[in-house]
Order: C-alpha cells, then structure tokens, then sequence
C-alpha cells in the first residue's frame, strides 16, 4: 500500500538477524585500556607519592628544603606536622605535606653527577 519493497529493502537479511559477535571481544579493548592507564598513568603516580610521603618521614632539622609555595630555606624545627623553615631573614611555619623536596647544593649535584660517571 504505502511501497512495501521499501519496508522489506530496509530491513535485515535472512541471515544476519541474529548473529552477534562474541560478548568478551567486547571488553579486551577496554581491559587493553585500562592496562595502558594503568602502567602509564596510575603506577608511576604511585610511587611517586611514596617516594614522597618517605622524604617527608625522613625530614630532620639542618636539611634545605623546597616547600609548594617554591620557598626555599634550612629546617629550623619539627613539631608533628609543623616545620619551621628559616629563610634567612625571616622564619616561616609550614604543613609538613607542603615540602615538596630537598634542595641540594650546586656542589653536592655536580659530584653526584661526576660520581656517575665514573
């Protein structure tokens, strides 16, 4: 009535109304995925926090220290989790979490690197 060979055109072929592929082809690009994510993206961020929650056990008065905000200066005192950094003239208090690393003299770096070369 209203071009029947159209609504049969479009429809499926005999043959392929119910097949499908195989549910677990599905999920390997997915696991594949989230493999990827996690050796590139999640792992490394890992240890590097536990590299840093090891500096921050490990901090003791006289080191030079790099706080978050970019301050640089010498660990004057440690009270749990506060730390006053001397900054030469002035001496400030911060969150142990905000010491971001050491600061390593120039000399003390050049001789790492000339003891690795060797």
């Amino acid at each position: 009535m209203f071009f029947p060979e159209v609504a049969w055109a479009m429809g499926a072929a005999g043959g392929q109304a119910g097949q499908e592929g195989n549910p677990i082809a599905a999920f390997v690009p997915l696991a594949l995925m989230f493999v990827i994510f996690y050796f590139l993206l999640i792992r490394p961020q890992q240890k590097r926090a536990k590299e840093h929650k090891a500096l921050l056990d490990n901090l003791q008065e006289g080191q030079s220290v790099v706080t978050a905000g970019g301050l640089i200066g010498t660990i004057v005192e440690i009270k749990d989790d506060i730390i006053s950094v001397d900054l030469g003239d002035t001496t400030v208090r911060v969150g142990r979490q905000y010491i971001s690393g050491l600061k390593t003299s120039p000399a003390a770096e050049k001789k790492a690197k000339d003891g690795k070369k060797k």
